[in-house]
């Protein structure tokens, strides 16, 4: 398997935007093509950036209040899908899945909600399930994608593109992905804690 991966396509679904515009522009400057739903896609078409919607890929609107939205098998296949592996790439032919090759996530923020005093209907809208999916997914497949799960790492990132281009290598990948199930691993943890409080 080859050491270096390009990146050529990122999906974009953060909750906080602030400090995503500098490594977005780099990425664009690279050519990379941003995928994104909601607020998040609107958030790059107003920095300039072209944009395609998930929903163009998969077919589906936004449903459930919100509650699913990236949730399918043409982003999570996208994701997961092997580049060396001959069976899933006919697959990912077959079903015009397309590679993703980066994935930036920022989760909805549940402590901060529990830590505001908000009422349990707030708090359970706040446990995130495309977001955590999208990082467990992007984790598993460190081989082939990057996995950016938090703001905290939008520095990383671009420290690694404005260094090499849109370009990582496996040792970067799996660092992300250490990262990435770190957020994934504290997160649950929270959920946990305030589930069984009383």
């Amino acid at each position: 398997m080859a050491d270096k991966k390009q990146i050529k396509t990122a999906l974009v679904s953060v909750f906080h935007k602030d400090g995503l515009d500098e490594l977005l522009k780099k990425l664009n400057d690279e050519g990379v093509k941003f995928l994104s739903t909601g607020g998040t896609q609107s958030f790059i078409e107003s920095l300039g950036y072209e944009c395609q919607k998930v929903e163009e890929v998969t077919s589906y609107p936004s449903i459930l209040g919100g509650r699913v939205k990236t949730l399918h098998p043409k982003v999570f296949g996208g994701i997961l899908g092997r580049r060396e592996n001959e069976g899933d790439q006919e697959q990912m032919k077959q079903y015009e899945i397309p590679e993703i090759d980066l994935v930036i996530v920022d989760l909805y923020p549940f402590e901060a909600t529990v830590a505001s005093g908000a009422s349990e209907a707030d708090i359970i809208e706040k446990i995130d399930i495309g977001g955590i999916s999208l990082i467990r997914a992007g984790a598993k497949n460190f081989n082939d994608v990057v996995i950016v799960p938090s703001k905290a790492e939008y520095g990383m990132l671009l420290d690694i593109v404005n260094e090499q281009g849109a370009v990582t290598t496996l040792a970067q990948r799996k660092t992300f992905a250490a990262r990435a199930f770190g957020v994934s691993s504290h997160y649950d943890t929270a959920i946990h804690k305030w589930f069984v409080k009383d």
